[in-house]
């Protein structure tokens, strides 16, 4: 039983990882498009729009990097844990109000585009994975027993 939550644990962490360096990265390369994605929105003062598309990718980066490292998870599984909340009710929000546009998720000039509902299923997902992370962290449980 300890092997398979071990297995668990590091799978999901790596996945997690992986998940969101690739995405920080996609972002990373192209501020201005991942900023007029976020834009699209339309839930944010034209200005923050350019400040989430600076920040958000190196968050994701750093988050992804301490991650695959094993350090912090705890803090780096909360933070992502927080920011695809935040972008699960961005993407309610937009299936709410009718708007169908591409999720930028990924790749903000990809070709093939992401609906909002797309997205938000692959995002339950990855809250599953947020989940995992976060129970099956061994540290955290030795702390508990002890």
């Amino acid at each position: 039983m300890k092997n398979i939550r071990l297995i668990l644990f590091h799978g999901s962490r790596l996945l997690l990882a992986g998940i969101f360096l690739y995405a920080g990265v996609l972002k990373a390369e192209d501020p201005v498009a991942f900023a007029g994605q976020v834009a699209n929105y339309q839930l944010l003062p034209y200005a923050w729009n350019y400040l989430v598309a600076a920040i958000l990718p190196y968050l994701e980066i750093l988050c992804g990097m301490l991650l695959i490292l094993n350090s912090w998870v705890r803090p780096s599984t909360l933070l992502l844990g927080l920011l695809n909340l935040v972008f699960m009710v961005a993407l309610t929000s937009l299936i709410v109000r009718g708007i169908d546009i591409d999720c930028g998720c990924f790749n903000p000039d990809a070709e093939v585009k992401t609906s909002p509902l797309s997205a938000l299923i692959r995002d339950l997902g990855i809250m599953l994975l947020v989940v995992m992370t976060w129970v099956l962290d061994r540290r955290k449980n030795r702390e508990e027993r002890a």
